[in-house]
């Protein structure tokens, strides 16, 4: 019995649109993906502006966002795939992040999203 697989193409991104609850991507074969913005808890936390600053990469498998060091492929978005980071990674990161934008603005300015917001 021959048994033959047939091979995938995954589509690439073209276009990344992120807003406050939503991350959108363009793709190559003319669909648009559209996912909670929830599920990259990075990008939940990140400014407009950090939100903004992203770069395809891997000839567009993959979108980068420099700012909070997040990686998402399309294939991961295609199968449903939050992000895969463990709690403690993300713990870390976000005492990292929190520290960093206490040197930026002043500790008395509260973003919506910190947890610390009385």
């Amino acid at each position: 019995m021959n048994i033959s697989a047939v091979e995938i193409k995954i589509p690439k991104a073209e276009n990344v649109r992120v807003t406050k609850d939503t991350l959108s991507v363009d793709l190559s074969d003319g669909r648009t993906i559209s996912v909670p913005l929830e599920w990259f808890p990075r990008l939940v936390y990140a400014t407009p502006e950090e939100r903004n600053n992203w770069r395809l990469i891997g000839r567009g498998h993959g979108i980068h966002w420099e700012d909070i060091d997040e990686d998402i492929s399309v294939e991961g978005l295609l199968a449903g795939n939050p992000s895969g980071e463990s709690q403690t990674s993300f713990k870390k990161w976000l005492n990292q992040y929190q520290s960093r934008l206490t040197l930026i603005r002043p500790p008395s300015v509260k973003r919506k999203n910190d947890p610390d917001r009385k």
